[in-house]
């Protein structure tokens, strides 16, 4: 595969490919706002207690928590389209199970059935790109993922806001996501299959026509000859090969960024903000989900130049600049909250932390965990690093409601829990600059290469060959 920026790739079919298939961050977006525009209303509907609102958040997590595992299996018997394909009709399915729900449990079950295809597209969707994309493409395209994520977020904004409203307003803003899904599913008829799935499927024939499409003839041939010789060389990939030399330092790296990428905080500001700015001062309904409104606008202009950044900057050296820019934002979250600042400045550390986290660790941290494994072992590493991210989502989730009550409580204030969102994102600093390598510029087999190469280099005493990791 060429690694040239220069080579000709046809960059509108795969910008085409990569938006349709970045199914799994819209779902993830639109569920993760437009629960937070309901959760007011559902609270009162259903008289929940603090436990109960997150409860009524995380339930969706426990789906998700399971859609990985069944989408391991899904994955390399169906194939990356046909697992996106029913991500989306899960979710549809729960968007109109949850609208009908009149009691909290049955409620959390198709919230429950929403995660499984939540589950399902955040750990197919990013695979899906990252085996299509041309190595100097693939931070961009996989950053395709991010900005579906907020188109997500910014359209369940106004259907949060144009649905708030007592009674069955909440209702409508459940069944609302089964619009743009119905788009998705069309979308994902007319994409081809992963190539690099394909050859592992023996159907090299119809691997080379895709990778013909995406680039020259010639490179896609140089380019099917890599992934055959990759296959050959690796292993079964059976899940004991995550624990083996090399690949275990990989697995580590994806497991714990995931986790940060989850119990940051900066996903707590979103998943809450119209109950933040309500405990802020502003009023409860479309008053504090109009107020929130600014925050997912920033966080959309933010996603599009994280495209000229992550195409300009190095993986690594981003990505610390981002979370360190996250651990101010809480710094800022806790002192303002402490000294009883005007309500709407409350927009000002949210601005902060949302912005530097979709600038930089909220695509990249799914960039790198999507590139670092070699082929034959890369579904199942992600399906389990996905289980990791949703378990600790679901915590984060299912205690931030209740931790905050309790400082409330006590304190007066919630300050006490963006500082330990602070002490999190620092950890996160120091951990992405000691273990996170860079895999910029570099083909799929050739970083997984990089990890054979590296125990071979240590058993002899001697650093890898591959530069920059």
């Amino acid at each position: 595969m060429s690694n040239a920026p220069g080579g000709k790739a046809n960059k509108s079919y795969i910008y085409i490919i990569a938006l349709v298939a970045s199914i799994g961050g819209f779902l993830f977006g639109y569920d993760l706002v437009i629960i937070s525009g309901a959760l007011p209303f559902l609270g009162q509907s259903f008289s929940l207690s603090p436990a109960m609102k997150g409860f009524a958040v995380s339930s969706a997590i426990l789906g998700s928590i399971t859609g990985p595992l069944i989408g391991l299996w899904l994955a390399d018997r169906l194939g990356r389209r046909k697992t996106m394909m029913l991500a989306a009709i899960f979710f549809m399915i729960s968007a109109v199970g949850s609208a009908l729900a009149f009691g909290i449990w049955d409620f959390a079950f198709w919230r429950f059935v929403g995660g499984l295809g939540i589950g399902l597209a955040m750990m197919s969707s990013p695979i899906y790109i990252a085996e299509l994309s041309p190595p100097h493409l693939r931070g961009v395209l996989v950053n395709v993922n991010q900005l579906s994520n907020v188109i997500g977020i910014n359209l369940a904004v106004i259907a949060g806001y144009y649905f708030s409203f007592d009674g069955w307003g909440w209702r409508w803003m459940m069944i609302s996501g089964a619009v743009p899904t119905i788009f998705l599913i069309l979308g994902l008829l007319v994409i081809p299959e992963s190539p690099r799935w394909l050859v592992a499927q023996k159907r090299n024939a119809e691997a080379l026509r895709i990778l013909t499409r995406i680039n020259s003839a010639a490179i896609a041939a140089k380019e099917l000859a890599e992934i055959e010789g990759s296959l050959v060389k690796e292993s079964a990939g059976e899940f004991k090969e995550l624990f083996q030399p090399g690949i275990k330092t990989a697995f580590f790296i994806a497991i714990i960024l995931m986790i940060f990428s989850q119990i940051n905080g900066v996903n707590m500001m979103l998943l809450y903000a119209p109950t933040i700015m309500a405990e802020a001062g502003i009023s409860m309904g479309s008053d504090a989900i109009l107020s929130s409104i600014p925050v997912y606008l920033v966080i959309f202009l933010c996603t599009l130049a994280a495209f000229p950044l992550i195409k300009k900057f190095s993986r690594r050296g981003l990505l610390i600049t981002s979370v360190s820019l996250m651990t101010i934002g809480h710094l800022v979250m806790a002192v303002n909250l402490q000294q009883g600042w005007p309500p709407m400045f409350t927009l000002i550390p949210m601005f902060i932390g949302t912005g530097a986290f979709t600038l930089g660790f909220a695509p990249l941290s799914w960039i790198i965990v999507s590139e670092i494994f070699p082929n034959r072992i890369r579904s199942k590493a992600l399906a389990v690093v996905c289980f990791f991210l949703y378990v600790s989502s679901f915590v984060i989730a299912q205690l931030f409601p209740m931790i905050t009550d309790f400082f409330v409580k006590h304190y007066g204030n919630a300050a006490g829990v963006y500082l330990i969102f602070a002490g999190i994102c620092f950890t996160c600093v120091v951990f992405c600059w000691k273990k996170v390598p860079e895999t910029k510029g570099l083909s799929l087999e050739m970083i997984g290469k990089f990890w054979l190469d590296d125990v071979a280099a240590k058993a002899q005493k001697k650093e890898p060959a591959i530069p920059d990791l």
